[in-house]
């Protein structure tokens, strides 16, 4: 099940195949902490996190700054926000892109504070732009994620010396020139002892190792996060990792419940990429929300470390002439930056819903079929969230939004 998270330059990458030693404060040596010490670094009630993935590269072609972030008042209304994405090269974490995260120039008209950056200031960039939203809102944090679609080769170097790889990883969050933007790791690791854009052969413990070392690294005070695979069938990618076992390491997952349908089936057939429930016709039994969640729950992990995904932007076939699910197609629709994908943003008005299955949306506009979550499909799942007792929500990804903010809005 592909990801939309990913590097620029998945876009390549897709195309052609288819579209996270010992330290903070712990002694050297010390075994790692038990599930209860993680729970310090987050204080937010269960149920109320709103975790928005902010990437790298958006401040390039879709222009969206952290300036973005307050201006449409999302800024409010999370808890948190990941950095998308730092890499995995050399069995260590890695900058992705040093320019975008710590150099770029902002103008007072790009900036959080309203104040351009000078030449000569020590931390521009991102990161610097993070820090001033963290002044206006003191309650929010920010984790560093790494791997993604496209950077997520590396992890299989890295669970070979879980150790070295988290002392890398707390040595580049921590260090001494952003020290103050991040408040933890998340890790997406797309997927331990599987296939994604590569196949992982590390074995089924290595993401529990690995998070074990996070963990014992980065110690109670810091955040350690995991985006996980959503794939619930049986002998799928859920099963292929001790995900239970990784659980005591964490303070949440991020099941990545979007996706799982798309044009990578050219000719379909059509189905909603995010569906809360399954519904007669879906292409593949346990492609959907509630299993995946009904999956992980059942292995034991706390629903409060368990967190709703939603995409805030839609996937879409052409050459369909069924307004229903369930059509066959000719290929992927047109998109802003790539076929087959859109933001809800655009969506909204190009391609307005014509209908709802399975707790989501679909729309049939010409010859094109998309499926998206609206305001009234969120508000569904913070539903199903709440009656579940999950920790909370997260999307994928905060310029897929409108500029006040619709989606957001109706998470929190």
């Amino acid at each position: 099940m592909p990801s939309p998270h990913r590097s620029r330059t998945w876009r390549a990458l897709v195309s052609a195949a288819c579209t996270a030693v010992l330290g903070a404060g712990l002694l050297a040596g010390a075994g790692a902490p038990t599930a209860s010490a993680a729970a310090p670094a987050e204080e937010t009630a269960a149920g109320s996190k709103v975790i928005g993935y902010f990437t790298e590269w958006g401040t390039y072609d879709r222009k969206y700054y952290v300036k973005n972030i307050e201006t449409s008042g999302s800024a409010d209304r999370l808890t948190h926000i990941n950095y998308a994405f730092g890499n995995v090269t050399g069995g260590k974490c890695a900058m992705g892109d040093s320019y975008a995260a710590t150099e770029r120039t902002y103008t007072a008209d790009e900036s959080v504070d309203g104040v351009a950056d000078t030449w000569d200031q020590p931390l521009r960039g991102t990161f610097n732009q993070l820090l001033e939203l963290k002044k206006k809102h003191p309650d929010l944090k920010v984790l560093w994620s790494f791997g993604g679609w496209t950077w997520s080769a590396g992890f299989g170097e890295a669970a070979k010396d879980p150790a070295a790889f988290a002392r890398s990883c707390y040595d580049l969050v921590e260090n001494s020139k952003w020290a103050d933007v991040f408040d933890g790791i998340d890790i997406d690791w797309e997927y331990p002892n599987a296939c994604g854009a590569t196949c992982d052969t590390s074995g089924r413990d290595a993401f529990r190792e690995l998070m074990s070392a996070l963990r014992a690294t980065f110690g109670s005070d810091n955040l350690v996060t995991a985006a996980i695979t959503a794939d619930a069938t049986a002998g799928g990618k859920i099963d292929a990792a001790d995900y239970a076992g990784a659980a005591q390491y964490v303070d949440w997952y991020n099941p990545m419940t979007y996706d799982f349908f798309g044009a990578w089936d050219a000719a379909g057939p059509t189905a909603p990429h995010s569906a809360l429930t399954s519904y007669d016709g879906i292409p593949k039994a346990d492609f959907h929300s509630s299993a995946t969640i009904a999956k992980l729950k059942g292995l034991g992990i706390p629903a409060e470390k368990l967190l709703l995904g939603i995409g805030f932007y839609g996937r879409g076939w052409t050459g369909v002439t069924q307004a229903e699910p369930g059509g066959t197609a000719t290929g992927p629709a047109a998109g802003t930056y790539e076929q087959g994908i859109e933001d809800y943003k655009v969506l909204r008005t190009k391609c307005p819903a014509t209908g709802t299955v399975a707790g989501t949306a679909y729309a049939k506009c010409g010859n094109d079929w998309w499926s998206y979550d609206t305001p009234a499909t969120v508000a569904t799942k913070m539903a199903y969230k709440d009656e579940q007792g999950l920790g909370g929500t997260f999307f994928w990804e905060l310029s897929g939004d409108t500029s006040d903010g619709e989606l957001i809005k109706a998470i929190r």
